[in-house]
Protein backbone atom coordinates (compact mmCIF):
# COMPACT_ATOMS: atom_id res chain seq x y z
CA UNK A 1 0.00 0.00 0.00
CA UNK A 2 3.02 2.29 -0.36
CA UNK A 3 1.66 3.86 -3.56
CA UNK A 4 -1.58 5.09 -2.01
CA UNK A 5 -2.48 8.76 -1.74
CA UNK A 6 -3.40 9.57 1.83
CA UNK A 7 -6.52 11.50 2.71
CA UNK A 8 -4.67 14.55 3.97
CA UNK A 9 -3.07 14.93 0.52
CA UNK A 10 -6.27 14.68 -1.54
CA UNK A 11 -7.24 17.60 -3.76
CA UNK A 12 -10.63 18.50 -5.28
CA UNK A 13 -11.81 16.47 -8.27
CA UNK A 14 -9.15 13.82 -7.75
CA UNK A 15 -9.75 10.19 -8.65
CA UNK A 16 -9.15 7.73 -5.84
CA UNK A 17 -8.92 3.95 -5.85
CA UNK A 18 -7.92 1.67 -2.99
CA UNK A 19 -8.67 0.29 0.45
CA UNK A 20 -9.95 2.60 3.16
CA UNK A 21 -11.46 2.16 6.58
CA UNK A 22 -15.15 3.02 6.70
CA UNK A 23 -17.09 4.37 9.65
CA UNK A 24 -20.82 4.72 10.31
CA UNK A 25 -21.83 3.31 6.92
CA UNK A 26 -25.59 3.63 6.52
CA UNK A 27 -28.43 4.11 4.05
CA UNK A 28 -29.87 7.58 3.72
CA UNK A 29 -32.69 9.11 1.71
CA UNK A 30 -32.48 12.17 -0.52
CA UNK A 31 -35.15 14.86 -0.40
CA UNK A 32 -36.77 13.02 -3.29
CA UNK A 33 -36.86 9.79 -1.32
CA UNK A 34 -34.09 8.07 -3.28
CA UNK A 35 -31.67 5.87 -1.30
CA UNK A 36 -27.98 6.69 -1.05
CA UNK A 37 -24.99 5.48 0.93
CA UNK A 38 -23.42 7.83 3.46
CA UNK A 39 -20.35 7.14 5.54
CA UNK A 40 -16.96 8.39 6.63
CA UNK A 41 -13.89 6.98 4.94
CA UNK A 42 -10.56 7.20 6.71
CA UNK A 43 -6.91 6.30 6.78
CA UNK A 44 -4.15 7.12 9.24
CA UNK A 45 -4.08 10.77 8.18
CA UNK A 46 -7.74 11.69 8.59
CA UNK A 47 -11.24 11.07 7.33
CA UNK A 48 -13.75 12.48 4.86
CA UNK A 49 -17.50 12.21 4.37
CA UNK A 50 -18.42 9.91 1.50
CA UNK A 51 -21.60 9.48 -0.55
CA UNK A 52 -22.75 7.01 -3.18
CA UNK A 53 -25.87 8.10 -5.00
CA UNK A 54 -28.54 5.57 -5.92
CA UNK A 55 -26.99 2.93 -3.67
CA UNK A 56 -29.39 0.12 -2.93
CA UNK A 57 -30.32 -1.31 0.44
CA UNK A 58 -28.92 -4.64 -0.79
CA UNK A 59 -25.51 -3.08 -1.48
CA UNK A 60 -25.33 -1.32 1.89
CA UNK A 61 -26.25 -4.56 3.65
CA UNK A 62 -23.10 -6.20 2.23
CA UNK A 63 -20.82 -3.52 3.70
CA UNK A 64 -19.52 -3.25 7.25
CA UNK A 65 -20.91 -0.43 9.35
CA UNK A 66 -17.35 0.04 10.60
CA UNK A 67 -14.54 -1.85 8.91
CA UNK A 68 -12.67 -1.80 5.61
CA UNK A 69 -13.76 -1.37 1.99
CA UNK A 70 -12.27 -1.24 -1.48
CA UNK A 71 -13.64 1.70 -3.41
CA UNK A 72 -13.09 3.95 -6.35
CA UNK A 73 -14.52 7.41 -6.74
CA UNK A 74 -13.69 11.08 -6.94
CA UNK A 75 -13.25 13.91 -4.47
CA UNK A 76 -15.63 16.86 -4.69
CA UNK A 77 -15.88 20.16 -2.80
CA UNK A 78 -19.31 20.59 -1.22
CA UNK A 79 -20.56 23.29 1.16
CA UNK A 80 -17.11 24.09 2.45
CA UNK A 81 -16.01 20.47 2.79
CA UNK A 82 -14.16 17.99 0.65
CA UNK A 83 -16.17 14.80 0.21
CA UNK A 84 -15.83 11.59 -1.79
CA UNK A 85 -18.38 10.53 -4.38
CA UNK A 86 -18.17 6.74 -4.63
CA UNK A 87 -18.57 4.93 -7.94
CA UNK A 88 -17.89 1.38 -6.73
CA UNK A 89 -17.51 -0.10 -3.26
CA UNK A 90 -17.13 -3.58 -1.77
CA UNK A 91 -15.93 -5.13 1.50
CA UNK A 92 -12.19 -5.65 1.87
CA UNK A 93 -9.80 -7.51 4.17
CA UNK A 94 -6.47 -5.70 4.34
CA UNK A 95 -3.28 -7.45 5.37
CA UNK A 96 -2.30 -6.92 9.02
CA UNK A 97 0.81 -5.04 7.90
CA UNK A 98 -1.40 -2.48 6.15
CA UNK A 99 -3.48 -1.54 9.22
CA UNK A 100 -1.06 1.19 10.26
CA UNK A 101 -1.77 2.93 6.93
CA UNK A 102 -5.51 2.51 7.23
CA UNK A 103 -6.23 3.36 10.85
CA UNK A 104 -5.52 6.79 12.29
CA UNK A 105 -2.94 6.75 15.06
CA UNK A 106 -1.75 9.15 17.73
CA UNK A 107 0.97 11.53 16.63
CA UNK A 108 2.76 11.04 19.96
CA UNK A 109 5.13 8.27 21.03
CA UNK A 110 2.99 5.64 22.75
CA UNK A 111 5.73 4.22 24.96
CA UNK A 112 6.77 7.68 26.12
CA UNK A 113 3.17 8.60 26.93
CA UNK A 114 2.77 5.42 28.96
CA UNK A 115 6.05 6.11 30.76
CA UNK A 116 4.85 9.63 31.63
CA UNK A 117 1.47 8.34 32.84
CA UNK A 118 3.09 5.63 34.96
CA UNK A 119 5.46 8.18 36.51
CA UNK A 120 2.50 10.33 37.55
CA UNK A 121 0.76 7.36 39.15
CA UNK A 122 3.92 6.54 41.09
CA UNK A 123 3.70 9.97 42.76
CA UNK A 124 0.41 9.06 44.46
CA UNK A 125 0.96 9.53 48.20
CA UNK A 126 -1.66 7.11 49.57
CA UNK A 127 -0.12 3.62 49.93
CA UNK A 128 -3.45 1.90 49.26
CA UNK A 129 -4.28 3.97 46.16
CA UNK A 130 -0.73 3.62 44.84
CA UNK A 131 -0.95 -0.16 45.34
CA UNK A 132 -4.26 -0.16 43.47
CA UNK A 133 -2.63 1.68 40.58
CA UNK A 134 0.15 -0.93 40.56
CA UNK A 135 -2.37 -3.77 40.16
CA UNK A 136 -3.51 -2.14 36.92
CA UNK A 137 0.02 -1.36 35.71
CA UNK A 138 1.16 -4.94 36.37
CA UNK A 139 -1.68 -6.40 34.28
CA UNK A 140 0.38 -6.68 31.08
CA UNK A 141 -2.50 -7.73 28.84
CA UNK A 142 -4.72 -4.88 30.00
CA UNK A 143 -1.94 -2.31 29.69
CA UNK A 144 -1.07 -3.40 26.14
CA UNK A 145 -4.71 -2.83 25.22
CA UNK A 146 -4.74 0.47 27.12
CA UNK A 147 -1.75 1.70 25.12
CA UNK A 148 -3.25 1.00 21.68
CA UNK A 149 -7.02 1.37 22.16
CA UNK A 150 -8.87 4.31 20.61
CA UNK A 151 -10.96 6.42 22.97
CA UNK A 152 -13.99 6.25 20.67
CA UNK A 153 -15.18 4.88 17.33
CA UNK A 154 -15.82 8.22 15.62
CA UNK A 155 -15.72 11.08 18.16
CA UNK A 156 -12.83 12.30 20.28
CA UNK A 157 -9.42 10.59 20.10
CA UNK A 158 -10.77 8.04 17.61
CA UNK A 159 -7.36 6.68 16.68
CA UNK A 160 -4.83 4.10 17.84
CA UNK A 161 -3.34 5.27 21.12
CA UNK A 162 -6.24 7.69 21.59
CA UNK A 163 -7.32 6.33 24.98
CA UNK A 164 -3.81 6.64 26.42
CA UNK A 165 -3.38 10.12 24.96
CA UNK A 166 -6.76 11.27 26.31
CA UNK A 167 -6.04 9.86 29.77
CA UNK A 168 -2.55 11.35 29.97
CA UNK A 169 -3.78 14.76 28.83
CA UNK A 170 -6.46 14.68 31.52
CA UNK A 171 -3.94 13.84 34.20
CA UNK A 172 -1.66 16.63 33.00
CA UNK A 173 -4.58 19.07 33.02
CA UNK A 174 -5.40 17.98 36.56
CA UNK A 175 -1.82 18.53 37.70
CA UNK A 176 -1.90 22.07 36.31
CA UNK A 177 -5.25 22.89 37.93
CA UNK A 178 -5.11 21.08 41.27
CA UNK A 179 -2.98 23.80 42.94
CA UNK A 180 -5.96 26.11 42.43
CA UNK A 181 -8.18 23.70 44.38
CA UNK A 182 -6.06 22.44 47.30
CA UNK A 183 -9.15 21.02 49.01
CA UNK A 184 -9.42 18.29 46.37
CA UNK A 185 -7.76 14.95 47.04
CA UNK A 186 -5.03 14.67 44.40
CA UNK A 187 -4.68 10.89 44.76
CA UNK A 188 -8.38 10.28 44.15
CA UNK A 189 -8.40 12.64 41.16
CA UNK A 190 -5.37 11.06 39.46
CA UNK A 191 -6.55 7.51 40.11
CA UNK A 192 -10.07 8.38 39.00
CA UNK A 193 -8.80 9.88 35.76
CA UNK A 194 -6.59 6.84 35.12
CA UNK A 195 -9.49 4.38 35.36
CA UNK A 196 -12.50 6.47 34.29
CA UNK A 197 -12.40 5.21 30.68
CA UNK A 198 -10.27 2.09 31.05
CA UNK A 199 -13.28 -0.12 30.34
CA UNK A 200 -12.96 0.99 26.71
CA UNK A 201 -10.16 -1.56 26.41
CA UNK A 202 -12.94 -4.18 26.42
CA UNK A 203 -15.68 -2.03 24.87
CA UNK A 204 -13.85 -1.22 21.63
CA UNK A 205 -12.14 -3.27 18.95
CA UNK A 206 -9.51 -1.98 16.51
CA UNK A 207 -8.28 -5.11 14.72
CA UNK A 208 -10.87 -4.80 11.92
CA UNK A 209 -11.46 -1.08 12.10
CA UNK A 210 -12.89 0.79 15.05
CA UNK A 211 -16.07 -0.82 16.29
CA UNK A 212 -17.85 -2.01 19.42
CA UNK A 213 -17.22 -5.49 20.75
CA UNK A 214 -19.98 -7.75 22.04
CA UNK A 215 -18.78 -6.76 25.51
CA UNK A 216 -19.17 -3.13 24.51
CA UNK A 217 -22.72 -3.61 23.26
CA UNK A 218 -23.86 -5.68 26.25
CA UNK A 219 -21.86 -4.26 29.17
CA UNK A 220 -20.19 -1.00 28.14
CA UNK A 221 -17.09 0.73 29.41
CA UNK A 222 -18.66 2.31 32.48
CA UNK A 223 -19.89 -0.98 33.92
CA UNK A 224 -16.71 -2.77 32.84
CA UNK A 225 -14.55 -0.16 34.53
CA UNK A 226 -16.53 -0.57 37.73
CA UNK A 227 -16.14 -4.36 37.58
CA UNK A 228 -12.39 -4.10 37.06
CA UNK A 229 -12.10 -1.69 39.99
CA UNK A 230 -13.66 -4.27 42.31
CA UNK A 231 -11.35 -6.98 40.97
CA UNK A 232 -8.18 -4.88 41.20
CA UNK A 233 -9.06 -3.67 44.72
CA UNK A 234 -9.42 -7.32 45.77
CA UNK A 235 -5.98 -8.13 44.32
CA UNK A 236 -4.41 -5.20 46.18
CA UNK A 237 -6.08 -6.30 49.42
CA UNK A 238 -4.59 -9.79 49.10
CA UNK A 239 -1.07 -8.36 49.10
CA UNK A 240 -1.75 -6.26 52.19
CA UNK A 241 -2.89 -2.94 50.71
CA UNK A 242 -6.64 -2.92 51.23
CA UNK A 243 -8.31 0.17 49.86
CA UNK A 244 -10.54 1.86 52.46
CA UNK A 245 -14.19 1.17 51.58
CA UNK A 246 -14.92 4.89 51.29
CA UNK A 247 -12.07 5.36 48.82
CA UNK A 248 -13.28 2.45 46.71
CA UNK A 249 -16.79 3.90 46.76
CA UNK A 250 -15.74 7.38 45.61
CA UNK A 251 -13.52 5.95 42.85
CA UNK A 252 -16.42 3.81 41.71
CA UNK A 253 -18.61 6.90 41.76
CA UNK A 254 -16.13 8.70 39.48
CA UNK A 255 -16.40 5.89 36.93
CA UNK A 256 -20.20 5.79 37.14
CA UNK A 257 -20.70 9.56 36.98
CA UNK A 258 -17.99 10.87 34.66
CA UNK A 259 -20.38 11.36 31.71
CA UNK A 260 -22.08 14.03 33.78
CA UNK A 261 -25.76 13.48 33.00
CA UNK A 262 -27.98 10.40 32.62
CA UNK A 263 -28.82 11.36 29.03
CA UNK A 264 -25.10 11.17 28.25
CA UNK A 265 -24.67 7.76 29.88
CA UNK A 266 -23.90 8.67 33.50
CA UNK A 267 -25.36 6.28 36.05
CA UNK A 268 -25.76 9.23 38.43
CA UNK A 269 -24.61 12.86 38.44
CA UNK A 270 -21.18 13.67 39.91
CA UNK A 271 -21.75 14.10 43.64
CA UNK A 272 -18.29 14.56 45.14
CA UNK A 273 -15.94 17.47 44.42
CA UNK A 274 -13.42 15.07 42.85
CA UNK A 275 -16.08 13.43 40.65
CA UNK A 276 -17.27 16.83 39.41
CA UNK A 277 -13.67 17.85 38.69
CA UNK A 278 -13.03 14.65 36.71
CA UNK A 279 -16.29 14.95 34.78
CA UNK A 280 -15.70 18.58 33.84
CA UNK A 281 -12.10 17.94 32.77
CA UNK A 282 -13.18 14.93 30.72
CA UNK A 283 -15.85 16.98 28.97
CA UNK A 284 -13.42 19.83 28.30
CA UNK A 285 -10.63 17.66 26.91
CA UNK A 286 -12.95 15.60 24.71
CA UNK A 287 -14.77 18.61 23.27
CA UNK A 288 -11.60 20.59 22.65
CA UNK A 289 -10.22 17.68 20.66
CA UNK A 290 -13.47 17.46 18.67
CA UNK A 291 -13.26 21.19 17.92
CA UNK A 292 -9.54 21.39 17.15
CA UNK A 293 -9.31 18.29 14.98
CA UNK A 294 -11.48 19.55 12.06
CA UNK A 295 -10.31 23.16 12.35
CA UNK A 296 -6.56 23.06 12.96
CA UNK A 297 -5.83 19.38 13.55
CA UNK A 298 -5.50 16.11 11.68
CA UNK A 299 -8.87 16.36 9.90
CA UNK A 300 -8.49 20.00 8.90
CA UNK A 301 -8.65 20.37 5.10
CA UNK A 302 -6.09 22.07 2.90
CA UNK A 303 -6.40 25.86 3.09
CA UNK A 304 -7.14 26.23 -0.62
CA UNK A 305 -9.82 23.54 -0.72
CA UNK A 306 -12.59 24.54 1.68
CA UNK A 307 -14.18 27.58 3.25
CA UNK A 308 -13.57 29.09 6.65
CA UNK A 309 -16.10 26.91 8.46
CA UNK A 310 -16.36 23.21 9.20
CA UNK A 311 -19.41 21.16 8.39
CA UNK A 312 -21.95 20.96 11.21
CA UNK A 313 -20.45 19.00 14.09
CA UNK A 314 -23.33 17.09 15.63
CA UNK A 315 -21.36 16.18 18.76
CA UNK A 316 -20.89 19.91 19.41
CA UNK A 317 -24.57 20.89 19.22
CA UNK A 318 -24.55 20.83 15.40
CA UNK A 319 -22.44 23.99 15.23
CA UNK A 320 -20.07 24.92 12.41
CA UNK A 321 -16.67 26.04 13.68
CA UNK A 322 -14.49 28.81 12.28
CA UNK A 323 -11.20 27.32 11.12
CA UNK A 324 -8.58 30.08 10.78
CA UNK A 325 -6.32 31.29 13.56
CA UNK A 326 -7.01 35.06 13.38
CA UNK A 327 -3.42 35.93 14.35
CA UNK A 328 -1.67 33.33 12.19
CA UNK A 329 -0.21 35.93 9.82
CA UNK A 330 1.14 38.23 12.51
CA UNK A 331 4.80 37.92 13.41
CA UNK A 332 5.36 37.48 17.16
CA UNK A 333 7.31 40.06 19.11
CA UNK A 334 8.91 40.10 22.53
CA UNK A 335 6.84 41.94 25.13
CA UNK A 336 8.46 45.06 26.48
Amino acid sequence: MTDRTFINALAPNQLIDGIFSIQNCQLGLTRNGKPYLKALIADKTGRLPARMWNASEELVSTLPTDGFVMLDGQTQPYQGELQVIINHIEPARPEPKDLTDLLPSTEHDIEQMFKDLSAMLHTIASPSVRALAETYLQDAKLMEAFKISPAAVTLHHAYLGGLLEHTLHLMQLAEAMLPLYPQLNRDIVLMGLFIHDIGKCAELSWQQGFQYTDQGHLVGHIAQGSIWLEQKAAVAAKVGHALPPEARMVLQHIILSHHGKPEFGAQMPPSTPEALFVSQLDNLEAKMQMAIDPTRGRSAPLDDVNGNFTEKLWALENRRFYRPDPLAGEAPSNPA
